[in-house]
């Protein structure tokens, strides 16, 4: 039996691409690299090192402005010595105290005179106060207010004490029975304790300037109204704000 004839195999024409074969990927020309110009690169640099320069002038600076103003603080701190002032509660007395029953409570009518002793211990400062606000009060555990008042802003001269007398009165205040009864007792035998405070703000003097004021709390307390009778001077401590510790 004959062969079958064999298929004459086809000639590809010129140009002709074989759609199943990938292309190889087209090389890239590589990236050229930016020269600058020389010139260029030297005004960086030189702006580089003015920025070093003025960084390392101004960290200098500061550095000997801070060690100036503190070699001058401690100079004036030893130079003037400046002192707080020393606070006393001079004298004493309730000029009025009733303490009366009635059905729906008891109610305080008193009245206080004192006197309190500012000493300014400074050699070199006068000490400018703002407005004193005082407020006293008794009692022992419960305590009961008696008042407030005002002493005005004033200035006080170098190594000078000067005293103001305090008033204070309340009239009609609604306290407990128990504690009417006890306040009573002691305005009687002097067991009573007394307490005065004060608030204000002081403020050196220096050559006729004045200086910024701080916030100050006075505290005259715990002291038996029979030691104030019989001319007992307790001195009063002085609370500074923690930020300025």
């Amino acid at each position: 039996m004959a062969e079958p004839p064999l298929k004459p195999v086809l000639q590809k024409p010129p140009g002709y691409k074989d759609p199943n074969l990938t292309a190889p990927p087209v090389p890239r020309p590589p990236a050229r690299k930016l020269i600058l110009p020389s010139s260029l690169s030297q005004n960086n640099k030189k702006r580089r090192s003015c920025c070093r320069r003025f960084c390392c002038f101004l960290c200098l600076f500061v550095l000997i402005l801070i060690v100036v103003i503190v070699a001058v603080g401690g100079f004036l701190y030893l130079w003037f010595e400046p002192k707080l002032p020393v606070f006393h509660l001079q004298s004493f007395r309730i000029s009025k105290f009733n303490v009366t029953d009635k059905a729906d409570g008891s109610y305080l009518n008193a009245k206080t005179i004192g006197r309190i002793e500012i000493k300014n211990p400074n050699e070199k400062l006068s000490l400018n106060y703002r407005d004193i606000e005082v407020v006293t009060a008794a009692g022992e555990g419960t305590r009961i207010e008696l008042g407030s008042t005002i002493v005005p802003s004033f200035i006080q001269s170098k190594e000078n004490t000067t005293s103001w007398k305090i008033e204070t009165m309340v009239s009609n205040e609604i306290v407990d029975g128990g504690a009417g009864r006890k306040l009573n007792s002691g305005n009687r035998t002097g067991e009573l304790m007394m307490i005065v405070e004060a608030r204000t703000k002081i403020g050196f003097v220096v050559n006729g300037r004045r200086m910024p004021r701080v916030k100050i709390e006075v505290a005259c307390g715990g002291v038996r109204l029979k030691r104030l009778d019989g001319g007992n001077t307790p001195k009063c401590s002085i609370h500074l704000p923690r930020w300025f510790l």
